[in-house]
């Protein structure tokens, strides 16, 4: 309606006084009615939608104490996947494969270390039934047998990285963990020669085996490196705490977590030759 069109409404069997203040009003709503949100009053309105979603969609993180209470979620941690070799780290490809097919069967969701950190951070759901599949030491099979397989079932893996390893007999290429990188899979790192945080003294180990060895392998993939491997699972207190300045999460072994620094001693398990339901058995146990 325009303004005309509400005057002469608002006039009809009025007396003059009812006209003056009616006309008023018309006039104020006419006058003082939004514009289209074009040009600058457009700016404005979006200026101020961006400010309202973005105070909506501040998160506060949880503390160390609520991140430690969560429940965690199987990692499982391979090393060898290799026939004809024995031990502790070496798992065969059939039983690897098998391995994966049981999960996949079983009805598990491979999640990647940033689903886990926002899990335990933000509370952020996970798929039902997850699990975090890792790769410690750079070995070739990870990229030639273990990627494949687990792509056949939909799983994503995490590939620590010693990166002394690069290009050398038995070690994944540079072009093989681009790869990974590249076809979805987490890449992170594992120290510069598998030497334990334990013994880093200096602010010199730290650049050694730390600083320098991350942006290397972040030249290489081409993303961020935010995960971190224990060498050898082992970890002290102060190096957990060093470590946070330098990753999201850090994995170790079977070790107790520490309560104050939790993101940065996230739990494995190694998977040894075991049958698929001591696989299954073990992950119930653990986690």
């Amino acid at each position: 309606m325009f303004c005309s069109e509400i005057i002469e409404t608002k006039t009809t069997g009025m007396n003059k006084k009812s006209i003056f203040y009616s006309l008023l009003a018309a006039l104020l709503l006419c006058c003082c009615k939004p514009t289209t949100r074009h040009g600058e009053s457009q700016s404005k309105a979006e200026s101020t939608d961006s400010v309202t979603t973005g105070t909506a969609s501040k998160q506060t993180a949880n503390t160390a104490a609520q991140i430690y209470a969560k429940q965690q979620i199987p990692v499982l941690c391979y090393h060898r996947i290799e026939d004809g070799k024995k031990g502790d780290y070496t798992v065969s490809k059939a039983t690897f494969t098998s391995h994966m097919k049981v999960l996949a069967d079983s009805g598990y969701h491979s999640v990647l270390p940033g689903q886990l950190y926002d899990y335990l951070v933000y509370n952020k759901s996970l798929p039902a039934k997850p699990v975090l599949i890792t790769f410690d030491d750079s070995r070739a099979e990870h990229a030639a047998v273990a990627a494949p397989v687990m792509e056949k079932y939909g799983f994503r893996g995490v590939f620590f990285i010693m990166t002394i390893t690069y290009d050398k007999k038995n070690y994944m290429t540079k072009e093989q963990i681009a790869g990974l990188a590249k076809a979805g899979h987490t890449v992170g790192l594992h120290s510069w020669d598998h030497t334990m945080v334990t013994k880093y003294k200096e602010a010199a180990d730290w650049q050694k085996e730390v600083a320098e060895p991350k942006k290397k392998l972040e030249t290489i993939t081409g993303k961020p490196v935010e995960y971190w491997a224990y060498p050898n699972g082992v970890f002290n207190h102060a190096g957990a705490q060093e470590l946070s300045k330098y990753f999201k999460l850090s994995f170790s072994l079977s070790t107790k977590r520490d309560s104050v620094v939790p993101l940065q001693t996230v739990r494995r398990i190694i998977v040894p030759e075991c049958s698929p339901q001591s696989l299954l058995k073990s992950m119930r146990k653990n986690f």
